[in-house]
Order: C-alpha cells, then structure tokens, then sequence
C-alpha cells in the first residue's frame, strides 16, 4: 500500500506541537465547500442504521445513480468507494498488463501490483502543460488488457475531450478502458465531458466518486458503470454488504432528491473558478514557483529553488499541511499540490508559500 496519500494531519501537528484542529489540511482533494447541510442533518438523524445489516449489493443506492445518469440500473454497480473497482478491476478482467496514463493517483499501479499485473505507464510532460498525446497513448495502448486514465488527472488536472477519448477505446476493442471521473464534477460543463452513459461500450467501464464532490470520504463509497457483461464479470468478485447501511442510506437520499445536485455543482464549479483565479494572482508574482492551469480545485505546481519536502516543512510551520508530489511517477520532489478552500485560508497560505520562498533570495 502506498504511503503518502495526502492528509496525514497527525503527523503534522505531533512535529510543530499543536491540536489535530488547528491543522488546516490542503493536502486532500475534497470539496472546499463541504457537504450540502442536508447530509449533515441526515446522518444525524439517521446514525441508528448502523445497527442493521445494509443491503448486500447496495441496490438502492445503485438505482439511484442509474436513474440520476438515465443509464440501466444493470449496468451499475455501488462499492466501498472507487478504491475497491480500482483494486478488484485487475483481477476481475484477468488482465495481464495495464498501461496507466501519468503522472497519476498510485493506487492503479499498487493496485495491479497486488495481483503480479505488468505495468507500464505512458507519462504526460510539464512543459506541455501536461496535455496528454492520445496519438502516443493509443500505440502504448496495443497489447494492454487495462488502460487507466483520470480525467480530469490527479494530480495534474489535466482534462481529455469526450469525443477523442471515445475515438480512443474505439480503436482498441479488445483491451478495457478504466476512466476514472472522481473530479470531473468539479469541471465546469463537466457532462459534456463524461463517459458515464456510453454503457453500450463493451469495453468501457466508468468509476464515480461520491466522497470528493460531496466532501464525505469517511463514508467511503463510489460506483462503476459499464456493459453489462463487464459489471458480470466484477460483481463476481463483489463481497456482500461492501458499502455500510449508513452510507448506502446517504448516497440513496441524496439521489432521492435529484434536483438539488446540479445546482449544489453549480455552486461548487463557480466557487472554485473564483478561488482559483484569486490563489493563482496572489502568486503571480512569486519567483520560484509555476502554477499549472487546470479548471480543478487542487493546483500543481513545480519549484525551481526548493525542494518539496522542504516548501511543505516551511508551510507547515505556519499549519498549512500540502502534498509534496514526489511519489508520483512522472513528477519529482519539485513538484507540490494544494487543494483549494475558502478565500482566506488561500490567500493565508499563499502568503506563507512567497515568505517560505522568499528565504531563497536572502
């Protein structure tokens, strides 16, 4: 298992001497404005579920989804997050070799590694701003059973047009694409973008994350979508009762009410593209560091007087807890990601990165 995800906030504040509160963790993708006040109150309400047995393939709470995209609920499944698809697909596929386009979240690879799964990875480059050459992509592609692709891309945020990703899986028919759209919500006009409902691709499986839109990781649940055949041959690996009563009765009500979550993405797209902008400008400036440019809410960017591990040390000093980067094949210890939250707190930390860096001209 990789050691190294973001928000080891404990960490943190044994080193400086502080409460686990007073640590403000800009390290984990999540959505900078938390859950809709609905989910709050509803798992108050409703804690006393975990006293019952869930449903043992989280039908519920699939069907949810299915009616939510207008896709057949036989062509859903509900898991204990995207991590479980992301760790069963290689084995449930009997797949032999996977290529995984980077740099890019470690779990593809740890997960293919688990199972004895060649891998190899076809790495997008900074100074293309880390746009992916489909063109390459698709030759590295031939001979692979998997093919991992995030889009948009943790960590560099990087998003791949709907219509050239399915030109894409088309001229592979036998070899499964895995997209995983854990952000895409996140991306303004994001369904314009996503594969969710292209079910009638026999090659084609699509992974939806509910705990970064809806900042409830602890509950830990997400979905897969594809063919029919393919949701077969994973459901054959699926263990009953995967996803907790409590969960399952979250994720159901929130579909129960379809009509406020593109309105809450809505708020949440616009949040980010002004907080964003208001980061990037209050750094603009700053010598010794390069923003990426992506629609998402976290943001890359590459140092060239500094070290990763020393810009987090310096941060986190001031409490600020960020990613250093280093473990992500394709990116190195020049590289950090900041995941984005109120306008205070990002200007607070963009502060302490430009004092942080301004010790490397005195």
């Amino acid at each position: 298992m990789i050691q190294g995800h973001g928000g080891n906030k404990q960490q943190l504040a044994d080193r400086i001497g502080c409460g686990l509160e007073d640590i403000i963790d800009m390290s984990s993708n999540l959505n900078p404005l938390g859950p809709p006040k609905r989910i709050h109150a509803f798992i108050r309400e409703n804690i006393h579920l975990i006293h019952a047995l869930p449903e043992p393939d989280a039908a519920g709470m699939s069907k949810g989804f299915a009616d939510y995209h207008g896709i057949d609920p036989g062509c859903v499944m509900a898991g204990n997050g995207t991590t479980f698809f992301i760790y069963t697909l290689p084995l449930a596929l009997g797949a032999k070799k996977a290529l995984i386009l980077g740099p890019a979240y470690a779990d593809y690879e740890d997960a293919c590694a688990a199972l004895n799964v060649k891998t190899c990875h076809c790495l997008t480059l900074a100074q293309n701003n880390f746009v992916p050459d489909l063109d390459q992509l698709s030759v590295e592609a031939q001979g692979a059973d998997l093919v991992f692709i995030c889009n948009p891309n943790n960590p560099t945020g990087a998003v791949i047009d709907k219509q050239d990703l399915e030109r894409l899986i088309g001229r592979h028919t036998n070899t499964c694409f895995v997209v995983d759209e854990s952000y895409l919500p996140f991306v303004p006009d994001a369904e314009a973008f996503s594969l969710v409902t292209q079910t009638h691709q026999p090659n084609l499986v699509v992974l939806s994350s509910m705990s970064k839109i809806f900042r409830i990781p602890g509950l830990r649940t997400g979905f897969l979508s594809g063919a029919k055949a393919l949701i077969r041959k994973v459901m054959a690996h699926y263990q009953p009762w995967s996803v907790n009563a409590l969960a399952q009765a979250v994720i159901k009500n929130i579909y129960d009410h379809p009509g406020d979550i593109l309105p809450f993405y809505r708020q949440t797209r616009e949040f980010i593209v002004k907080e964003r902008r208001a980061f990037v400008h209050a750094l603009a400036e700053t010598e010794g560091i390069r923003l990426f440019d992506t629609p998402v809410y976290f943001v890359l960017a590459r140092l060239d007087r500094i070290y990763a591990p020393e810009l987090c040390r310096r941060v986190g000093d001031d409490r600020f807890l960020i990613r250093d980067c280093a473990n992500f094949k394709g990116l190195s210890d020049r590289f950090v990601r900041f995941s984005l939250k109120t306008r205070e707190i990002n200007l607070a930390l963009a502060q302490s990165i430009k004092t942080a860096l301004a010790r490397e001209h005195t």
